[in-house]
């Protein structure tokens, strides 16, 4: 299977992730190509309807309604595609080798080591402590591994599996898989485990090397924003709920003042002065939306909104210092903005999280000030000042 395939299914509001692979099932005379899907927790679709699991799987192998061996002139279908007869066919896998496979999918799914995985934790343990049974466990945990995943087992494209099966073989025997190949011996052994080592040493100084401009993913926790109503008023002092939108911090655009980033949002949303006055002076961001539902659009609104909370996001915190180290505070972490709209926040399959993504640059747009870094500003009219 291949791990970029990404699919999902939705359980009771939770997204249950998966992948797939393409599989010949079978019915009568006449097998049709379709897609063996594999989910994290478990469940298989193997294309004959409804949903199974591993037994089940093993069972469909059995009765061949799945099938890993094709017969010479059978005819084959790929629905509303193509149809034709196999001639010399041959098949890569076989019902073991299949099931080891989408045992592998499931446990990645999870974040768990599959078989391969589970190997080299053994192979790791013998460099630690080479004793014959630590070596035994790495044989087992080799031989555990699905035939055709095997040559992909160290991502090594020039040696593949060599050096496991120098090291998973016994003494004075011929390298596994291989019956008429090369005697293991002593040399092949300090060969193995000396390339084991350069291996450890290179994974170590890869994991541990950061690029040159800074780490590749967050060094911090996710921070999550949930929007909160406060019927009792805003906690005393506050802390991230600074970063709501909602929060009172008094926005100065040209010769307006809003009290909140919400505020401005909608009175800038339509293009009536009293709707505008009407949804500034409303008591709070709540009430301001409310207003905003009742007052025209701007023709264009859909199209600038996003340059819109932009500008006010960055007028937030540029105005109102003790909010901006609140936001810088988080570092580099991933903000999420919790709220009902799907383009602003998250909450559904298509949210965009917008809010959130926003924070991420006018913090980092303020990390760059502190750090003396002196950032062209544009304008409406495409022109910039250096």
């Amino acid at each position: 299977m291949s791990r970029f395939r990404r699919t999902y299914r939705t359980v009771d509001g939770r997204r249950i992730e998966g992948t797939w692979r393409p599989i010949f099932t079978r019915n009568m005379d006449t097998y049709f190509l379709a897609d063996l899907v594999v989910y994290a927790d478990g469940a298989i679709d193997c294309g004959t309807g409804g949903l199974t699991d591993l037994d089940g799987l093993t069972e469909q192998l059995r009765q061949g309604r799945v099938a890993t061996t094709i017969e010479d002139g059978a005819w084959a279908s790929a629905h509303h595609l193509a149809g034709w007869r196999f001639t010399e066919a041959r098949s890569a896998i076989d019902d073991k080798m299949l099931l080891g496979e989408v045992a592998d999918e499931i446990d990645r799914l999870n974040d768990r080591p599959g078989s391969t995985g589970r190997c080299l934790q053994a192979v790791a343990a013998y460099l630690a402590d080479p004793t014959e049974d630590n070596r035994r466990t790495v044989r087992e945990r080799y031989l555990a591994i699905p035939v055709h995943l095997r040559v992909y087992a160290l991502g090594d494209m020039d040696r593949k599996d060599a050096p496991l099966q120098m090291l998973a073989t016994d003494l004075g025997e011929p390298l596994l898989g291989r019956p008429n190949g090369p005697i293991v011996t002593e040399q092949t052994r300090a060969e193995a485990v000396a390339y084991f080592r350069e291996r450890e040493t290179a994974i170590e100084t890869w994991e541990a090397r950061v690029p040159a401009d800074g780490p590749e993913h967050p060094t911090q926790p996710t921070l999550t924003i949930q929007k909160t109503v406060y019927p009792q008023g805003w906690p005393d002092p506050p802390g991230v709920e600074v970063l709501q939108n909602d929060y009172p911090a008094v926005i100065a655009l040209g010769e307006n003042t809003y009290p909140s980033v919400t505020h401005a949002y909608w009175a800038l949303s339509t293009p009536d002065p009293h709707w505008h006055d009407q949804i500034t002076a409303a008591p709070r961001g709540y009430d301001a939306g409310k207003l905003a539902e009742q007052a025209p659009r701007r023709a264009d609104w859909a199209s600038a909104r996003l340059a819109v909370m932009a500008a006010l996001l960055r007028a937030k915190y540029t105005q109102h210092p003790q909010m901006a180290q609140t936001l810088l505070a988080s570092g580099d972490a991933h903000i999420v903005y919790v709220d009902f709209s799907a383009y602003w926040s998250v909450g559904s399959e298509r949210a965009t999280n917008w809010i959130g993504r926003l924070l991420e640059v006018i913090r980092s747009e303020l990390a760059a000030v502190r750090a003396g870094i002196s950032l062209p500003a544009f304008h409406g009219d495409g022109s910039r000042d250096f």
